[in-house]
Order: C-alpha cells, then sequence, then structure tokens
C-alpha cells in the first residue's frame, strides 16, 4: 500500500515533520520514493504570495527549455531557489541533475487581468513546458502557481531527505499545508509525474488504494479539460473529477462525494436533493470511482478533507491539537509528529462521510 499523509497548521512548519509522519510508517515502502506539495508558504517564499512559482526537475537543457518559454511567454524571474544538495556516498536516490524553483512576474499585459486568465495562462504554460521537456527527455514540472512548491524524487524516502538535507528543521522552506506520500502506485512505471500528491490550480490530491473503474474515468476526463493530461497514475482520476466538481461545475464540495461513491438508488430517494443526485448519476457515472481507496485533499483556499471508498477498505486516521492536524495513513505517523494530542478524539473516517478540515483548524463529519 502507499503511505500517504498531510499536515495543516497555524503556524509555518518545516516538510521534516513530513518525512517524521512517513518514516513513521516505514514497513512497506519499496524505495519508490517521496513527494510532497507544500502550500501556504513560509520562509524564502513568504513575501511572493501572489506570484507564480514554478517548480520542476531537470537536465541543464531543460533549465534553457523552461527559460526560453518563459521568457517567450512575456515572465520575468524574481527569485530562483535551489536546494542545497547532499551527495552523500550510498544514498539510494536516482537524482536529476537539476532541482529549479522560480518565482516570477506575470507578463506586463497581464497585470490588470482577471484571476481567471492569470490561471488559464499559468495551466496553459506549465502544459507547455511538460511537453517541450517530454520530447527531449530533459526534465519533469510539477506545479506552475502561487504559493505552492512541489517536490518529487524516485528512491529510498530516508535517503532523499538526506540528500535535500530535509531532516534538520530550519525558517527558510516552511509552510502551513504539506501533503506527502512514500511508494508509489505498483500497477504502472515508476515514474516522477505517479508520485503523489497530483496537483491542479490550486487543487492536491493523494491516494492510498487502487481505481478499478481507472479506464472509464480516463477516458470520460480526457475530453472535459486540457489540464487533465498523463494519467500515469489511476489516482490521478480523483484529482481531475475533484477538480471538474468543485472548479469548473462550481458545485458544492459534498457533490464529490456524491459523484465517486453515489448513495445506492433506495438511499438516494429519501433525500431532498434526490433529483440532483440521479441527475450526477445519470450524467457524470463515468466518473464513479471502485476499489480500496481513502483520498486526502486540498482546496485552493486552504480547506483540507479525508473521503475513502464506498467499503472502507483502506485505513486512515485523523488527530489534532489546538493549531495542528494531521491526516495519516496508519496512527503510528500521527503518534510521531502529534503525541500530545488528545487521542480519544482521533477521527476514523466512515465509508459514507467526508471529513473537513477548515482554515481555523475546525474538523467537520459530513455524512452523505
Amino acid at each position: 500500500m502507499c503511505r500517504i499523509g498531510a499536515i495543516k497548521s497555524k503556524n509555518y512548519i518545516h516538510p521534516s515533520k513530513a518525512l517524521h509522519l512517513m518514516r513513521s510508517q516505514q514497513k512497506g515502502h519499496d524505495n519508490s520514493g517521496f513527494a510532497m506539495v507544500m502550500q501556504d508558504l513560509g520562509g524564502r517564499f513568504a513575501n511572493y504570495k501572489e506570484l507564480p512559482i514554478l517548480s520542476m526537475a531537470c537536465t541543464d537543457e531543460g533549465v534553457k527549455i523552461a527559460e526560453d518559454i518563459l521568457h517567450e511567454a512575456g515572465f520575468s524571474r524574481v527569485m530562483q531557489w535551489s536546494p542545497e544538495i547532499n551527495e552523500q556516498a550510498g544514498l539510494k536516490i536516482e537524482p536529476m541533475p537539476n532541482y529549479v524553483f522560480q518565482v516570477l512576474h506575470y507578463p506586463k499585459s497581464y497585470k490588470y487581468a482577471p484571476a481567471r486568465e492569470k490561471e488559464e495562462l499559468l495551466v496553459d504554460i506549465r502544459l507547455q513546458i511538460r511537453e517541450a521537456l517530454e520530447e527531449t527527455n530533459d526534465g519533469y514540472v510539477y506545479s506552475f502557481w502561487p504559493d505552492v512548491l512541489t517536490l518529487k524524487e524516485i528512491g529510498d524516502p530516508t535517503d532523499i531527505g538526506t540528500y535535500f538535507n530535509l531532516w534538520q528543521p530550519d525558517e527558510d522552506f516552511t509552510a502551513k499545508i504539506i501533503t506527502a506520500q512514500c511508494r508509489q502506485n505498483t500497477n504502472y512505471d515508476i515514474v516522477r509525474y505517479a508520485a503523489h500528491p497530483f496537483f491542479l490550480e490550486g487543487y492536491t490530491a493523494l491516494a492510498n488504494g487502487e481505481n478499478t473503474f481507472y479506464e472509464k474515468n480516463k477516458n470520460f476526463q480526457k475530453n472535459l479539460y486540457k489540464g487533465y493530461i498523463g494519467f500515469e497514475s489511476d489516482s490521478q482520476c480523483f484529482l481531475y473529477t475533484l477538480h471538474y466538481i468543485h472548479k469548473i461545475l462550481k458545485w458544492p464540495l459534498q457533490y464529490y462525494k456524491h459523484t465517486i461513491t453515489p448513495l445506492a438508488y433506495d438511499d438516494a430517494e429519501k433525500r431532498e436533493d434526490h433529483a440532483i443526485l440521479q441527475n450526477i448519476r445519470a450524467v457524470l457515472g463515468n466518473l464513479e470511482l471502485n476499489g480500496p481507496n481513502t483520498i486526502i485533499a486540498v482546496l485552493p483556499d486552504g480547506t483540507m478533507f479525508n473521503t475513502c471508498d464506498a467499503k472502507k477498505l483502506r485505513p486512515v486516521v485523523i488527530g489534532h491539537t489546538a493549531d495542528t492536524a494531521v491526516i495519516s495513513s496508519e496512527v503510528t505517523g500521527l503518534n510521531e509528529i502529534l503525541p500530545e494530542r488528545d487521542w480519544t478524539q482521533d477521527i476514523y473516517t466512515h465509508e459514507r462521510e467526508m471529513v473537513v478540515i477548515n482554515n481555523n483548524l475546525e474538523v467537520e463529519r459530513w455524512q452523505q
């Protein structure tokens, strides 16, 4: 099984927290990698909240390819940071030559553009860079979005943390929301794009499990939005469905759950919104998921939630204190990084609910 986790805090936290969360669940790792998405950034990125950050791993030629595309589009670099590399002998890692995190100004022509136009520009440029890098096999671009940084690498999670000097906390590289995964899916090739978390337009999703409706999800989603590409993992479908329901259709979040795990007909008929549920099932039936899985996701406004498959066949637990909430595949993760919590308040998400954590760290349980 994959190991997944998410930390949401009122305070800025260092990625070492996510590494400890994952290491506590070390059993079962196949050394296929570690990945994380950091949102609501602090430290060296704290003063650039409104500007997009490009996250990529590439060759020297890949750097040039990306910079040429950005320059042609009118972006200008504000700040660039690369992690300090620790090249110890014997580390089990398959590193890229360059890890690039650039903060950029929008093109001058977009100075007064509405938010939606800027968002579409960022998607277009990321897709353009990805296509160009794939043509020459010169790297990977993971996210291009304000206040978001993404790192993905293949190897032993502990060694990856050592390689990037992430085990020792500091105040320069922090965030208030960190989602992370160890161990990629076992159904497909081990590639960096297949590593959770997946990110699109402010939405982050990661999952532990399988989606046996992957083919019908994929075939339906490919024609819904330009950003639904890749499909290196069956779990990418969870992100794309979330984005489609909440961003494109602008439906309330609870209908994401009704789309991926619809109620039985008899149960749906008892609800006041039964007509809506019937329409969802009729029109979006190809977005239903199947198989054992649990999903963690983050919305653009920082809301974090967890939901599971309709049979509850993958473990997950949520714990919290006054200033931090953590979602973990296993309770050992909570014990490792949140030992001071009241464990009697831990939540084991039911198969027919969503557990939602807002920006005040208030925890709500939405029953389907």
